[in-house]
């Protein structure tokens, strides 16, 4: 029986929790099933009570007060912990039928699955090496506010590129947040981000030859330790046009807009996940006697 899911991820703050409220939301509108997994053990506060949690397996701060580690070798601990006992996720997801979409929400540190291979191990667990047998599709948040910051955007472009390699399942790649930057960014030059241009970055080049005095120090030259010295810089300017050329060179990654607000806007981004995990396909065709008695259950709830 073949099972169905996405896999919510991105750098923190990209509102990853808050997507996966709006999509549980528009799916109980429009009456489908989906089964909400929670693997970041630091989350505490939901708007949904996740169907799983890792908190009930191991919890960040149980691991940070006793193995004394920080927040970011406390988590790799507790998803290295995590495939040590894949039958945590395995009894839970294996009765789901596939009318369900399964939900999985993951924590905002992307060394998981772009430095070590916990998370890609994990994936390789739900779609091909265990018995799940999960058609995943990878959700990739970056908050959309990056566009104003044009070498922070192709840095997280950048990390998207890294996570569709190193998982190796269909991706979508979503700018949140979009009602962030509506008004302030013009909806032609918004184009150009949401299949990144390279050229972006040539349109920012500003005259780095013209530094704050104290930036460059008594005798003119640029001073090392400045940070407004190091990322105005030739060299820097440098670094982000190699990265934006090996984005366009892989040509992988193009991005949806979200704005969790819209009701439309969340259908649409979830239109793109049901199609890269051929959700639809997959369905059985519904009688008309079905869908008599959905309107029934309309009717009692109101009542």
């Amino acid at each position: 029986m073949s099972k169905f899911g996405a896999l919510v991820m991105g750098p923190a703050g990209a509102g990853k929790t808050t997507f996966c409220n709006a999509l549980i939301q528009h799916l109980r509108l429009n009456k489908r099933s989906c089964f909400y997994v929670n693997l970041d053990p630091a989350a505490e506060d939901f708007s949904y009570e996740p169907d799983l949690d890792i908190k009930d397996l191991i919890s960040l701060e149980d691991v940070m007060e006793e193995m004394g580690l920080g927040p970011n070798g406390g988590l790799i601990y507790c998803f290295e912990f995590l495939l040590e006992n894949l039958d945590f996720l395995t009894n839970a997801i294996e009765p789901l039928s596939e009318e369900y979409l399964i939900i999985l929400d993951l924590p905002g540190q992307i060394e998981l699955y772009t430095h070590i291979p916990v998370v890609p191990t994990l994936v390789k667990h739900l779609t091909r090496f265990g018995s799940l047998n999960v058609s995943l599709c990878a959700a990739y948040l970056l908050e959309s506010t990056f566009v104003i910051d044009r070498a922070k955007f192709f840095a997280g472009t950048l990390s998207a590129m890294s996570a569709m390699i190193m998982l190796e399942i269909p991706h979508v790649n979503i700018l949140s947040k979009m009602d962030l930057v509506k008004g302030s960014v013009p909806k032609r030059q918004l184009k150009r981000f949401l299949d990144p241009d390279t050229s972006l970055l040539e349109d920012d080049d500003g005259d780095h030859s013209v530094l704050d005095p104290v930036v460059r120090g008594a005798g003119g030259a640029l001073n090392p330790a400045d940070k407004e010295s190091v990322m105005g810089g030739a060299s820097f300017n440098r670094l982000n046009k190699a990265v934006a050329r090996l984005i366009d060179d892989f040509s992988m990654v193009s991005f949806l807009q979200l704005d969790v607000q819209d009701e439309d806007s969340v259908g649409g981004v979830l239109s793109y996940i049901d199609d890269a995990i051929q959700y639809h396909e997959a369905q059985e065709p519904r009688e008309p006697n079905d869908e008599m008695a959905d309107y029934g259950d309309d009717d009692n709830m109101m009542g």
